[in-house]
Formats: structure tokens, sequence, C-alpha cells
């Protein structure tokens, strides 16, 4: 039994670098998405100033 225990693999630093990993690749994904929702908004500012409801 003892010799079964040590030869298993710890995969605990693994598994959590590849959610880390995960993670960062989702947010990356999102940000990226969201960037083109804005671009008619800030066109229509810079045609008019007076457009935008931050002054």
């Amino acid at each position: 039994m003892r010799e079964k225990l040590e030869q298993e693999k710890d995969y605990f630093w693994y598994i959590i670098g590849a959610v880390v990993v995960a993670v960062g690749i989702a947010m990356w994904v999102v940000k990226s998405s969201e960037h083109g929702k804005y671009v008619t908004s800030e066109q229509a500012i810079q045609e008019d100033s007076s457009f935008s409801a931050y002054r």
C-alpha cells in the first residue's frame, strides 16, 4: 500500500496553473469582444462632443 502512494504524482500545482491560465484567457477574450461595442459611440462623440453624457 505504501509503495502505491509514493508512486502517485501530485498534480495540484498543475491544476492551479491551468485554472489561472484559463481564467486569464477568458478575461482576454471578453475584454477584446467588449471593445467593439463602443466604437460607434466613440465615433459619434468625436463628431459632436455635446453628444456625450460625460462632460
